[in-house]
């Protein structure tokens, strides 16, 4: 990419990657033109979720809990170690790569499971032109987070989990004609969630309903150059529900639904309400929920299929598409992929792929 470079560059370039991104904020179900800053962090990473309409926060016990629900990482006893790459917006061509990387361990002496993660975008490359026509040096954009939680039962059927990430957003770096400093901006944030799983007797598996809630991205607001123009972190509620129909030697069906809500509210175009009354007021904003629903099926352990459907409202974006995916297991090594269908050749998100290569060290191989 290649933008030309004057004392405006910043804001310039900041509208430009925000707009690009936020469109690219797709899937996550908290996406869209939502008036938050860095929506990177609102991209789905997981594959698995992703083939089945990018649910997750009622089903997530894997190490990708440290995106759809941290309290459903207090079930996973195993060290496990995942990663996500996507080319993101491939119909835009925009040279855009979104990676996520996380792990998990259980530690007996915390009697729980400590988790790390690294969510990681490039922007691509881009070129300093002056105002006087002049090129000087070329740099990348890029957004990226690092963090780190824990998660423990509570009791036997219900696990709680928080962590903390740094945020870190490099639109530009360097500095801009006639302003100090330049296009990067720094945030922390921190998600809380609980997953829990009753015991039933209803003739299905003893796990057949979960039901999970995720608060995410809790945190100050986040400027580049000037503070007056600050913008909120994409605070964000999940809630999931999830039904496990059919658990036998060879058979595995799993249906979940999720429910999203950007807990962002403007009141006009300059204020913004900041947390924690954004937590109350942003569900009268008219902008609604973004619905998921997914269903999974497995055969021996070895092979999955999976398809999903995400659908919000028009207020909050009208994005409407289908999820197919699938996954392969071959003893501690998993690979799965998703695929999304937007029905419209033409919408940016068509066509988009998600790849997760996930290490379970301490499965159990038949």
């Amino acid at each position: 990419m290649r933008f030309a470079f004057s004392r405006h560059f910043v804001p310039a370039l900041s509208i430009l990657v925000l707009t690009t991104v936020a469109a690219s904020a797709q899937s996550t179900g908290t996406g869209g033109s939502n008036g938050s800053a860095v929506p990177f962090l609102i991209i789905p990473p997981n594959a698995r979720a992703g083939g089945m309409g990018e649910v997750g926060t009622g089903i997530s016990k894997d190490v990708n809990g440290t995106f759809y629900n941290v309290g459903g990482l207090a079930y996973n006893k195993n060290t496990q170690v995942s990663l996500t790459y996507s080319k993101w917006l491939p119909q835009f061509n925009a040279d855009l790569h979104y990676s996520y990387l996380t792990g998990s361990t259980y530690v007996k002496d915390l009697d729980g499971t400590i988790n790390a993660h690294l969510t990681f975008l490039d922007l691509g490359e881009f070129q300093q032109t002056f105002e006087n026509g002049n090129q000087g040096a070329k740099f990348r954009s890029l957004e990226f987070a690092i963090g780190a939680g824990y998660s423990t039962m509570v009791e036997d059927d219900f696990g709680l989990g928080i962590q903390a990430r740094y945020i870190q957003s490099n639109l530009s770096s360097v500095s801009v004609s006639n302003e100090k400093g330049s296009g990067v901006g720094r945030s922390v944030a921190f998600d809380f969630g609980g997953l829990w799983t009753p015991k039933t007797d209803w003739g299905f598996p003893e796990d057949f309903v979960s039901l999970g809630f995720n608060l995410a991205n809790i945190g100050p607001k986040i400027h580049y150059i000037d503070i007056a123009q600050a913008d909120p972190l994409p605070t964000n509620l999940r809630l999931g529900t999830g039904f496990h129909f059919v658990k036998d030697e060879f058979n595995d069906l799993t249906f979940a639904v999720d429910m999203t809500k950007l807990l962002v509210n403007r009141p006009d175009s300059v204020s913004v309400d900041p947390v924690p009354k954004s937590l109350v007021t942003a569900w009268g904003n008219g902008k609604g929920v973004e619905w998921s629903t997914g269903v999974e099926y497995w055969y021996d352990q070895l092979v999955a299929l999976r398809a999903g459907y995400f659908t919000e409202t028009a207020a909050g974006g009208d994005r409407r598409f289908f999820t197919f995916g699938g996954g392969l297991r071959y003893d501690i090594y998993s690979f799965d992929f998703s695929y999304i269908n937007t029905i419209v050749d033409t919408h940016p998100l068509a066509n988009t792929l998600r790849f997760t290569f996930l290490v379970d060290f301490d499965r159990k191989v038949k």
